[in-house]
């Protein structure tokens, strides 16, 4: 006599023999060779909810079959999204939402099981969305189930008695490491200590908040930008290894316009050829190099790296500007301005005409001089907190390039370079070393290095004079006491005595000597750069979220709507993909109760959570 397991299926409701279903369940029976005591073993093992596990769709079985995945709720007629996409819930899994569900035990055919209803909130690791845990509970006897056909989809429903567990069971399946979530997602919106932080303007819970989303856009514009031929018709099209060059300020026509030591000067943005990467191009007319010993200093910058440096990648000599050019090629800062263009009024006559000149043009008396520096310090006056950051961060690189044995040399407002967060950098830097070695190639640059630093500790003690006067009329040698009295009455004697400290025409002088003068300062200074930290990894934590989102919608409009894949133009509209289809109109298509449209961003973004989280959540899918 046969044994009782292999006794022919029979349901009320069964599979339709037209259906693809049950052909592919005809073959799982038929391929399957299976001893009969083991087979009794395996059957005896057998319940609907044994562990899952996955495997992948091949082309000779591309239907859905459901799950053998239990949980606790009231039967329900609507499918259960969340057990045909278990392989949908953790999206790190694997790029394939084609996989099928069934018990490690199984042998022709999988457990079905019943669309249920929401239970509460499984576990979810802290760290990353993950699968929830299955319910284990003791092996008993064979699950008894059966299905329904309506309209072409198949519903299986479990029999009563197994869908029923206690708390106690969903408590057992909660790690001890885990904790419970209701939104569905790993972002619990803003810190605490970020909240306490005063920031400008309004501050989105989850989106970048406009002022950050601003700059970056500003910045990433100013990357893209391309010249205008028409009103750059000279500039060639590849200079070395670089090409769309576009100038980041006006081109002198005027050669009396010199910047460095009586050549003229121009900058440009450049793309690298081979990276890619955005460049920034010093070029200097007209210069023709005599010898490569200056080379020497120029491996030297190019191994300087810093945070208020901008670093030199290379040197070259080009005549595709028509001319004998020297260029040289730094890291490009997009919307940078210099600290002459920020912080200094090109009219420091403050707005002043001498009805009775003849030449406007002319000096001014020294009276006038001073009381036009009292005037512009009085009414544009510096905050001090802001100076001294500046004064750290200026001291912290010229710290790094004395160290190096090297100088600055160009240490005046028109080559630092200003970006967002008041962030300073020193710009243009090698080429006075590269200039200077061909001009005076009789002296020793190497025995001048203690002489260009010490001039660097004077350009910043005037430096620091002018932004406390706010007038580059109080660095001239006739103006430098009336601007130390100002700089007296208005600012603190720490500020004054370190500005005297470094115009003073002393011996020695070292960046080591002022840490004692900056003092505590310092540490202001580090908590405001460790806040703002804060602030920009909390602007990241949000964009995190939303590209995870992203990724599980790329991987939705993959599949959704296909035209033909494996040969099957109607693989999209059938199985499992057809459920993607009908909970893409259920996220995206909600309409009013009058049947307009209605975009609901709130509701987009839970649908997505708990379908990346793999939350048990009975959802209403309507067909088309």
């Amino acid at each position: 006599m046969d044994h009782p397991v292999f006794l022919p299926y029979a349901s009320a409701n069964g599979v339709p023999q037209e259906s693809k279903l049950a052909t592919y369940m005809n073959r799982q029976n038929t391929s399957t060779p299976v001893v009969t005591n083991n087979l009794s073993q395996t059957f005896s093992k057998i319940s609907i909810e044994s562990p899952v596990s996955t495997k992948k769709v091949t082309p000779q079985s591309p239907e859905f079959v459901p799950g053998a995945r239990v949980i606790a709720s009231s039967t329900s007629a609507s499918p259960n999204f969340f057990n045909s996409y278990t392989g949908l819930a953790g999206t790190a899994a694997g790029p394939g939402f084609s996989r099928l569900i069934d018990s490690p035990h199984s042998t022709s055919a999988s457990p079905h099981v019943t669309p249920q209803s929401s239970p509460p909130p499984l576990a979810i690791n802290n760290c990353s969305p993950i699968p929830h845990s299955v319910i284990e509970k003791p092996i008993g006897t064979v699950a008894v189930a059966y299905q329904e056909n309506v309209g072409g989809t198949t519903y299986f429903y479990p029999t009563s008695s197994e869908n029923s567990h206690t708390p106690n069971d969903t408590l057992n399946s909660i790690s001890t490491n885990s904790s419970l979530s209701s939104a569905y997602q790993v972002y619990p919106g803003t810190p605490s200590h970020v909240n306490t932080i005063k920031l400008r303007g309004t501050n989105s819970s989850f989106f970048v908040s406009e002022d950050t989303r601003l700059d970056i856009l500003g910045r990433n514009a100013l990357t893209l930008a391309q010249s205008d031929p028409e009103h750059f018709p000279d500039l060639p099209q590849d200079v070395d290894n670089y090409h769309e060059l576009c100038p980041l300020e006006p081109i002198p026509n005027n050669p009396l316009h010199k910047a460095h030591l009586g050549y003229q000067a121009s900058m440009y943005k450049a793309t690298n050829i081979k990276t890619g990467v955005r460049y920034c191009l010093r070029r200097i007319h007209g210069f023709r190099l005599q010898n490569t010993k200056c080379m020497t200093y120029v491996d030297q910058w190019k191994k300087l790296v810093h945070s208020n440096i901008v670093q030199l990648k290379e040197v070259f000599t080009t005549k595709a500007f028509g001319d004998n050019s020297m260029v040289f090629v730094y890291d490009f800062h997009p919307g940078s301005e210099t600290l002459l263009s920020k912080h200094f009024s090109p009219d420091q006559l403050n707005g002043y005409s001498d009805p009775f000149a003849t030449d406007p043009t002319a000096p001014r008396p020294y009276s006038h001089q001073k009381n036009n520096i009292l005037r512009h310090q009085q009414s544009n006056k510096l905050p001090e907190s802001l100076i001294w950051n500046y004064i750290i961060q200026l001291t912290s690189a010229l710290r790094i390039i004395h160290s190096a044995g090297l100088a600055c040399r160009s240490l005046d407002p028109t080559k630092i370079i200003i970006t967002s967060g008041n962030r300073l950098r020193l710009s243009c830097l090698g080429v006075m070393d590269v200039i200077m070695n061909d001009t005076s190639a009789s002296a020793n640059p190497t025995a001048m290095i203690q002489h260009y630093q010490q001039e660097d500790l004077s350009a910043l003690g005037k430096l620091v004079l002018a932004l406390a006067c706010k007038s580059t009329m109080a660095v001239q040698r006739e103006n430098i006491s009336t601007a130390i009295d100002v700089v007296t009455r208005t600012y603190t004697s720490d500020l004054r005595n370190l500005i005297m400290y470094l115009v003073a025409l002393q011996s020695r002088r070292s960046v080591t000597d002022l840490m004692p003068m900056i003092g505590a300062r310092f540490y202001t200074q580090l908590d405001n750069v460790q806040s703002r930290t804060d602030v920009l990894e909390n602007e990241v934590s949000k964009e995190m979220e939303n590209g995870r989102l992203f990724r599980l919608m790329v991987k939705l409009g993959t599949i959704n709507e296909r035209p033909e894949f494996n040969m099957d133009g109607t693989w999209s509209e059938t199985g499992d993909r057809y459920m993607l289809k009908l909970f893409r109109d259920y996220v995206f298509h909600q309409v009013t109760e009058d049947g307009r449209p209605w975009l609901d961003m709130s509701h987009v973004v839970q649908c997505l959570n708990k379908l990346d989280t793999g939350v048990p959540e009975k959802v209403c899918l309507m067909s088309r």
